[in-house]
């Protein structure tokens, strides 16, 4: 596995988010008060994209039907009810980053 340059860090303001292709996936990397994180940016309940969505505390809400994700581990935090009834949400794949002087990497597993 190698690692992919996606940005350079003055292109992505504390606290913002942007969508990048990394080996023929579309990741979602946020930066959260200067650190990076990487995870799909595809909803696990009906593919939409996180993109999007409202990112507040580290958490991005699905905006197709509220699904949220802690961008940090991928994990979901908050499942999607319609009416009383809950719909089981997966976790997204959560993908490793690192910068490299100004240069901000992510990896990605082969599949």
């Amino acid at each position: 596995m190698e690692y992919v340059r996606v940005a350079a860090i003055g292109e992505l303001p504390a606290n913002t988010r942007t969508t990048v292709l990394v080996n023929g996936k579309e990741v979602l990397l946020v930066n959260l008060d200067g650190s990076y994180y990487a995870i799909a940016n595809k909803c696990t309940h009906a593919g939409g994209s996180l993109a999007g969505g409202v990112l507040k505390g580290g958490i991005v809400t699905c905006p197709n039907h509220g699904a949220r994700f802690n961008v940090k581990t991928g994990e979901v935090v908050g499942q999607i009810k319609v009416g009383i009834r809950e719909i089981n949400t997966e976790n997204v794949e959560c993908y490793t980053v690192k910068v490299e002087g100004i240069d901000i990497l992510v990896e990605i597993p082969e599949i």
